[in-house]
């Protein structure tokens, strides 16, 4: 039986001191707990490896370690300034019209009021306009039924930038 080596950007991920992984890691998630947890299982022989210990934790955060998560992540349409990151993934709303910049602006507003938390989809690939559909649609489910939803794109999201972390040429 022949074993394939570990990439190497996951190999790099893997030999990183514990502070520094956790440091990778909250850029990836802002879940204090997720990254504990990422972290504490290292090493991974592969990426697949690394993706399921992403979900696994994920699906085991508690309330508050949701919102923390949640926390990490601004509104749709209104990335932090220097934060390239969710710019790269919320560009979708790069060329909205000032229409639908405004019908976002008060749809994250009424989600934040109903929900206590902003709006999170993961926004890789979505045009504006898919994210203002998901919205309308997402506002009208029961608090428990949005933590759900939310706990799923939160790990879309966290897939998607683990492999940015661990893909990246050193």
């Amino acid at each position: 039986m022949t074993t394939t080596p570990t990439p190497p950007g996951l190999a790099r991920f893997n030999a990183l001191e514990e502070r520094e992984a956790l440091a990778a890691l909250h850029e990836a998630c802002a879940s204090a707990e997720w990254g504990r947890r990422i972290s504490a299982a290292r090493p991974y022989a592969t990426t697949d490896d690394l993706y399921a210990a992403s979900d696994a934790a994920m699906a085991e955060l508690s309330g508050e370690d949701l919102a923390e998560a949640m926390a990490g992540h601004p509104p749709i349409g209104r990335p932090k300034p220097g934060d390239r990151t969710s710019a790269r993934e919320q560009r979708g709303m790069a060329g909205a019209s000032d229409d639908l910049r405004a019908e976002m602006l008060d749809l994250n507003l009424a989600y934040q009021e109903k929900f206590g938390h902003v709006f999170l989809i993961c926004a890789t690939g979505r045009t504006g306009e898919q994210m203002r559909d998901a919205v309308k649609e997402r506002i009208g489910n029961a608090p428990e039924q949005e933590r759900e939803i939310v706990r799923t794109e939160l790990g879309k999201i966290n897939r998607i930038r683990l492999a940015r972390l661990v893909e990246e040429d050193a």
